[in-house]
């Protein structure tokens, strides 16, 4: 297809208030039946608009035609492909969804009383127990609504537990493949980040830690497997080397969909750790939703938990069975101001309950096996800087196109003309055009297939016609947008006319 033939594809969509006419609406208000009252004496002058709000006026079906509409011009991982290495973009199936918005759950206020909310406690309390069976944690804290605020919970509590024992410690040592978020969540804590390198496998360097690890060292921040989406096989010197100096090892669970009903991070030795419901445990995120970012423990870090922590009295001496203990002194305290993001967390008690542990299993297993028919299938036609049976994720450089002036963003622009959504690029930093790759256990062979001779496509077009890779997409919505430009000139506003 001719790149003119390409561009012909492509549909506008006017702004809302381009679609706006005057007079339409799509409600219409009876009679007020009360005394009107002046907002100005009720809320004061200063919280009163002067103007009225310059709203679009459509009528009903006109909205939600043009919603829909956007929605269709949407990737998603409903609509296609999602290979979103590192962000384990996995279909979400419906009954999780179907669970969620049961009343009870819905309309459930997030300041009811325990009384009035044993349900989602009991749910609460059962799921924390689910996520320290599969991670062999001891306890788990549902509060911290995100990743990364699991995270920084994570080295709150090792703040809290070092300081208990008399000295904070200072620094924590994080490779140089960490999620970009370890090191500012151990900064936020009050920690110095120290980067250890990879070797040669793009493993962290044993030796090295061994040389940077002193009475200091707080703990390491870890993720297994790591980035690059290998195993860390040395983890258990690791752990030795850390525990020796009296550190602790926090492990990133972001990559957990590659390790449950296989490994358990406790098992090997890990004291804490935080999971991605909204990843491992499938529930939309992003663009698709809110996240939740547990943190589990070994029992020695226990107290450092956030509070409250859901109790449990089976006795119901206190009149209930469950209940919120605030009675923790050593607690680093609240990191959410409610409980946490509770709809997320009835996804993921779903999603666990239907699969089970067999089930949990053979998604890990699966997704492992997914990865490895991708890598193997591409390693010919791109670069694959690690040679080596990777987990749930890879990483493959774009170097050999960029000698066709192709770039990595060039090879993700292009794959949205063929209905895929892009892999992760440039990332993790220490490969040169990385482009990496996650296809998670919920796609078929057919969907890898597809995505393999698609690739296999852009290499060729890469090396032969590279100036049709160098300007896509063009059969999407909306063409190559200059990027540079969106982030140094930003305007977000809307004037008529």
């Amino acid at each position: 297809m001719s790149g003119a033939a390409e561009r012909q594809k492509t549909v506008v969509e006017p702004t809302i208030f381009e679609l706006s006419s005057p007079g339409r609406r799509g409600y219409r208000f009876p009679p007020l039946d009360v005394p009107p009252i002046d907002p100005v004496e009720v809320f004061g002058e200063n919280q009163v608009r002067s103007v009225e709000p310059d709203f679009p006026e459509l009528t009903e079906p006109e909205v939600v035609r043009h919603f829909t509409r956007l929605a269709e011009m949407n990737h998603h991982v409903d609509r296609g492909f999602y290979p979103l290495g590192s962000c384990t973009m996995k279909y979400n199936p419906k009954v999780n969804e179907d669970v969620a918005q049961l009343p009870g759950f819905t309309r459930l206020h997030p300041e009811a009383d325990a009384t009035d909310s044993q349900g989602a406690l009991a749910l609460m309390h059962d799921l924390a127990k689910h996520l320290a069976a599969i991670s062999g944690m001891d306890q788990v804290s549902l509060q911290p609504p995100a990743g990364a605020s699991g995270e920084l919970t994570g080295m709150l509590i090792v703040r809290a537990y070092h300081t208990d024992k008399g000295n904070p410690r200072s620094k924590v040592i994080v490779p140089d493949s960490a999620h970009g978020t370890n090191p500012a969540s151990l900064t936020l804590a009050g920690y110095e980040a120290v980067e250890i390198k990879s070797d040669s496998s793009g493993r962290v360097d044993v030796d090295e830690l061994r040389r940077i690890v002193d009475s200091e060292t707080a703990a390491i921040m870890i993720t297994n497997p790591n980035t690059l989406g290998v195993f860390e096989s040395r983890i258990s010197e690791i752990i030795e080397i850390v525990h020796g100096v009296g550190g602790l090892v926090y492990m990133d669970g972001a990559n957990l969909n590659a390790l449950m009903g296989i490994v358990r991070p406790g098992d090997i030795g890990f004291d804490l750790m935080h999971f991605n419901l909204h990843k491992t445990f499938s529930s939309p995120h992003g663009g698709g939703g809110p996240g939740s970012g547990p943190v589990g423990v070994t029992n020695r870090l226990a107290d450092y938990l956030p509070y409250p922590v859901i109790a449990r009295d089976e006795a119901r001496s206190r009149g209930i069975e469950y209940y919120l203990d605030y009675e923790r002194p050593k607690s680093i305290g609240k990191v959410h101001g409610v409980y946490g993001n509770f709809l997320v967390m009835v996804k993921a008690y779903s999603y666990i309950l239907t699969l089970g542990p067999a089930g949990l299993r053979r998604a890990a297993e699966n997704a492992l096996l997914n990865a490895n028919y991708l890598q193997h299938k591409l390693e010919g036609h791109y670069e694959l800087p690690y040679k080596d049976y990777c987990q749930h994720e890879f990483v493959l450089s774009a170097s050999r196109q960029k000698e066709h002036g192709v770039k990595a963003l060039d090879v993700a622009k292009r794959l949205l003309d063929f209905g895929v959504h892009a892999p992760t690029v440039y990332f993790p930093l220490i490969v040169s055009e990385a482009l990496m790759i996650e296809p998670t256990e919920s796609e078929s062979k057919r969907s890898l297939d597809h995505f393999i001779s698609v690739m296999i496509d852009i290499a060729r077009e890469s090396e032969f016609t590279p100036e049709v890779v160098k300007g896509a997409p063009s059969r999407t919505p909306v063409g190559r947008l200059d990027e540079v430009r969106a982030s140094k000139d930003l305007d977000v506003s809307w004037r008529r006319g």
